[in-house]
């Protein structure tokens, strides 16, 4: 088993390239199911969910080459399985979008129920509601979801609530039906916007991505043949953002969609931080003192996300004051906490609420990551904590963060995966 030591304390400084989004990616990937030719996907995060996917759509007749680190070209002419295989699509959430790619494409679809980080209830209903309202018919037994449908065909749904990975399924699923399907109070989230232009670029005609009405068209075919670049990952960056502050260090963040980022920097400057946007794909975040309390609520986008609410627990743990987090996403957003508690923090979490009384400094624990997000914060509180922090569950990490080790020593962190001996 591997462990990340880092050793602090750390002022980064430097600049950061953001890599590909990792929530777009494991959507477009799927998505590419729906082509009935060739494509080139570029600027593919090179992550493990990223690395799984590809094997899962190898398994399902699609042929991938590697050209270059961070893209393929994929040939999904001639799909010969509708059966994904359940131990893969078990270890990551975003299997489910192969759902509606194979309904969409073949008629039907059988995975096994997604896996993925542990953040409590995560429901699938909206997602079945929308195939149902297609025309298909959905049954789940024995771990598996299947979904079959002789016919799909288009037609107004409504989202009982706003649903990231039910607007990007339906939108799947909705591409190659006959007529026009609506997505009322559907998601914003930037991915979204993002598999649209893919799928798009392919020959889809969806309208109105990144609103919460998007209308799709159904096509006869997407003839491909086209190269797409995936968007710079807005989690990433804010993730860097968050660590600049954390660390009262200076960084430059380039490659990102500064628009993207506009909650994070307001909570930034509300702290007491600076943000300078650069021009381009690029900002200057920096922090000379230490931060003062503010309060978050997570929201959709565009609020505050919430896979940077674990970031910025660690910024508020050693805040000046009280600070109060409101997760209205996940109810198991707060298991960080415990971890940031064993080193020094005050932190009272009480559902979907944690309040976080600011300390003047961390100090280094065996920590375990909870889940994806919650490593990246646990990394922030390791640079920023006295002594050597070790790190644990990277399988964790590495599902969502490109060469995370790397990008942190060369803005002057201290940090190393070594083998854990002690096994």
């Amino acid at each position: 088993m591997e462990k990340l030591v880092v050793t602090g304390k750390t002022h980064l400084k430097g600049e950061v390239i953001i890599s590909g989004a990792k929530n777009a990616a494991v959507a477009i990937l799927p998505a590419t199911l729906l082509v009935d030719g060739i494509c080139v996907v570029e600027n593919l995060p090179n992550i493990s969910d990223v690395k799984i996917y590809c094997k899962i759509l190898e398994e399902l007749g699609a042929k991938i080459e590697w050209i270059g680190p961070n893209a393929i070209k994929i040939d999904t002419r001639f799909i010969s399985c509708t059966s994904a295989p359940l131990d893969m699509t078990s270890k990551f959430r975003a299997s489910y979008y192969l759902i509606g790619s194979l309904l969409s494409r073949c008629h039907h679809a059988q995975v096994g129920m997604p896996g993925g980080c542990k953040l409590g209830a995560r429901p699938i209903d909206q997602h079945i509601k929308g195939f149902e309202r297609l025309g298909a018919t959905v049954e789940i037994s024995s771990g598996k979801i299947t979904a079959h449908a002789d016919t799909l065909v288009g037609t107004s749904i409504y989202m009982d609530i706003v649903s990231v990975g039910a607007t990007i399924n339906i939108m799947l699923a909705s591409v190659l039906a006959k007529g026009t399907t609506i997505i009322e109070n559907a998601a914003k989230e930037p991915h979204i916007v993002d598999v649209a232009n893919f799928l798009n670029t392919m020959g889809a005609d969806i309208r109105g991505a990144g609103t919460d009405v998007i209308k799709i068209n159904g096509v006869d075919r997407l003839p491909g043949n086209a190269n797409y670049s995936v968007v710079p990952d807005q989690i990433e960056a804010g993730t860097f953002m968050l660590a600049a502050v954390a660390s009262r260090g200076d960084l430059i963040i380039k490659n990102c969609i500064t628009k993207h980022l506009e909650p994070v920097t307001a909570k930034i400057v509300e702290m007491g931080a600076f943000v300078e946007d650069l021009g381009g794909d690029s900002l200057h975040v920096w922090c000379n003192k230490r931060p003062t309390k503010v309060n978050i609520k997570t929201l959709p986008y565009p609020g505050f996300p919430t896979d940077l609410q674990p970031q910025m627990g660690v910024i508020l743990s050693t805040a000046e004051g009280t600070s109060i987090i409101n997760e209205s996403i996940w109810e198991s957003r707060f298991q960080y906490t415990e971890e940031l508690n064993k080193m020094g923090a005050h932190i009272t979490a009480q559902g979907k609420s944690a309040f976080f009384e600011g300390v003047e400094s961390l100090s280094s624990s065996p920590v375990y990551a909870t889940d994806l997000r919650a490593g990246a914060a646990l990394i922030i509180a390791g640079i920023i904590a006295e002594g050597s922090t070790e790190i644990y569950n990277l399988e964790h990490i590495d599902r969502g963060y490109e060469n995370i080790e790397e990008k942190f020593r060369k803005l002057g962190a201290k940090i190393e995966r070594v083998e854990d001996t002690s096994c």
